[in-house]
């Protein structure tokens, strides 16, 4: 096993809460994903990525980790999650874990006791400061630092009992750990090799380039009409991040082979991913970069913008260029954070709904990087249409929601249209595996409301329809496996100035690929150089019928790859 087998891999994510549930409390669980292991064997993924099952309150739907080395009871065990493992094993696939270490629970033992007294042994395994200089601990304003919290309100919550404030960049019950103690960086290595010894193949890393602030903590910038700062620029690749994180490779990784990791990053430079993914540096083997997902937001969050085509190739054209020669990039549209890509991006509607969900994949898994699938994306799943904010569960939405419309006075229906479109509950809808009450998911009732259009969309139909969504990844997927030039050749951006389709080449020695994507609902012609000597080439794949073989006028959300051998 080359130390770059992720390169030819695809990696498909689980949100347990919402995959499967075998007991019937609403909840998926550990046995679940056990008893869908051949689904994902079947489609080829190589690599399963688990979203939290630790311990936690929920308060964060498991991104708020009460005990790192063990497994929430609403899960299962640790017995259980070690014959999941055994599962994927045996079918040839790989389990990586959420590493959430920038943050834990306020119920982790680690915080408990920090919190206990100011002269705490473990006081500085947290951010604590005093309230703002000249006024009143507890008051508005005496925050130290104006930062906004990522869910809404401030960023720092007031401890009455020790008088001071805690930074929490998240929900109130997910402090900061403080990475400038080292006593803290050697008991979350301590863990991570806890969990390899078990058998567990890497980590992906939640917003991992966070752990390193700027001391002392800054003031942020003030956008007018906003209640908090944005106070990115003292947490978001801090000043010894690299270090962290070549240190944390020494501790944990060296000296094993075959592991994934892959550092979630928001706001990350392609510059900066070109050093954290350095082989000869030993950070990380990848990192998740947002631009392509923050693409249709505007100046203003609460104003949706419509996908411009030209926007999304120049932000992945970049990245494609800029880890050409150093590092490796992630390719996704879909995560438990992410809006289903097919509503998002696509056009969901009956007609087109599985011709856009194929072409999506289709641009994406042909670009050079790694692919992740998170869980309904090989079905094309929707997202949901929630009536109201009593419809939502995620503490994200209603934090900015309640600060929109309480704190900003904006008005609700325009907030709403935004979380309808944007929100993260749309990846969270239970998984729909049939047409039986609640898709299949649950025979008890589910936590999340199923998507009301599970009995056309479910994995039990498309197995059996070979033209379906599914099976069109599963040759997607294998495409990687069996043509070098998709994993390895180079990559170029044909067509930057269309606003309709997406065109590009892939090219290892002899043999170049061609892959067009059509992002409209009408007839488009592609008109690239050397559209002649693509003529007699051979048709890889299409997600349309009646495709000739050189065509390059592509039906309403068609794509197609054409491959051709060079003459020396």
């Amino acid at each position: 096993m080359t130390d770059s087998w992720w390169k030819k891999a695809v990696v498909y994510q689980i949100y347990p809460r919402s995959f499967a549930d075998s007991d019937g409390d609403g909840m998926g669980d550990l046995r679940g994903v056990i008893g869908h292991l051949d689904h994902l064997a079947e489609l080829g993924v190589d690599v399963l990525w688990l979203s939290p099952v630790y311990p936690s309150p929920q308060d964060d739907n498991g991104y708020d980790i009460s005990d790192y080395q063990d497994i929430e009871p609403m899960f299962g065990t640790l017995e259980i999650f070690e014959e999941l493992l055994a599962g994927a094993h045996a079918r040839g696939m790989k389990l990586i874990m959420d590493l959430v270490v920038n943050h834990s629970s306020d119920e982790h033992p680690w915080f408990v006791e920090s919190r206990s007294s100011i002269r705490s042994p473990k006081r500085d395994w947290y951010w604590w400061r005093p309230a703002r200089e000249g006024m009143e601990p507890g008051t508005p304003g005496a925050e130290p630092t104006n930062w906004g919290s990522v869910f809404g309100g401030p960023a720092w919550e007031y401890d009455e009992k020790t008088g001071e404030y805690y930074l929490h960049l998240f929900s109130t019950k997910q402090p900061d750990l403080n990475w400038e103690n080292p006593e803290v960086r050697q008991a979350v290595y301590a863990m991570m090799r806890w969990w390899l010894d078990r058998g567990v193949d890497g980590f992906r890393m939640d917003v991992i380039n966070m752990i390193s602030k700027v001391t002392p903590l800054p003031d942020g910038r003030l956008p007018a009409g906003s209640a908090y700062a944005d106070g990115s620029a003292g947490f978001v690749g801090g000043p010894r991040l690299h270090e962290f994180l070549q240190e944390m490779h020494r501790e944990v990784f060296e000296g094993r082979e075959g592991l994934l990791t892959v550092g979630e990053m928001p706001g990350v430079t392609v510059e900066e991913a070109r050093l954290h993914t350095d082989p000869r540096r030993q950070e990380v083997d990848m990192v998740f970069q947002f631009d392509h997902v923050w693409v249709d937001r505007g100046p203003d969050p609460w104003l949706l913008q419509p996908l411009k085509l030209t926007n999304l190739k120049a932000i992945l054209g970049r990245w494609q260029a800029g880890l050409a020669e150093v590092g490796w990039n992630s390719l996704y549209w879909n995560n438990h954070d992410q809006p289903r890509v097919v509503s998002r991006y696509g056009d969901d509607s009956p007609e087109h709904r599985v011709a856009s969900a194929k072409m999506l994949g289709t641009v994406l898994h042909l670009h050079r990087g790694t692919p992740y699938v998170y869980q309904g994306e090989e079905l094309g799943m929707t997202n949901h249409p929630f009536r109201g904010i009593e419809d939502f569960r995620d503490i994200e939405a209603l934090g900015q929601y309640r600060q929109a419309v309480e704190l900003e006075g904006r008005n609700p229906e325009e907030v709403l249209t935004v979380l309808r479109a944007r929100g993260r509950d749309n990846a969270r809808t239970p998984m729909q595996w049939d047409d039986s009450p609640h898709a299949g998911f649950t025979t008890g009732t589910p936590w999340l409301a199923v998507n009301p259009n599970y009995p056309e969309i479910n994995a039990a139909a498309q197995r059996r329809d070979p033209d379906s969504v599914f099976h069109y990844y599963r040759r997607l997927i294998e495409l990687r496996h069996s043509e070098p030039a998709v994993a390895d050749g180079d990559f170029t951006m044909l067509l930057p100035d269309d606003e309709r389709l997406y065109a590009f080449t892939r090219r290892l020695g002899d043999t170049e690929l061609l892959v067009i994507g059509n992002f409209t609902g009408g007839t488009v012609p592609a008109e690239i150089d050397d559209a002649a000597g693509w003529s007699g080439a051979e048709l890889l794949l299409t997600n349309l019928p009646g495709a000739s073989s050189g065509s390059l006028t592509l039906a309403p959300w068609q794509a197609v790859v054409y491959r051709r051998i060079l003459s020396r």
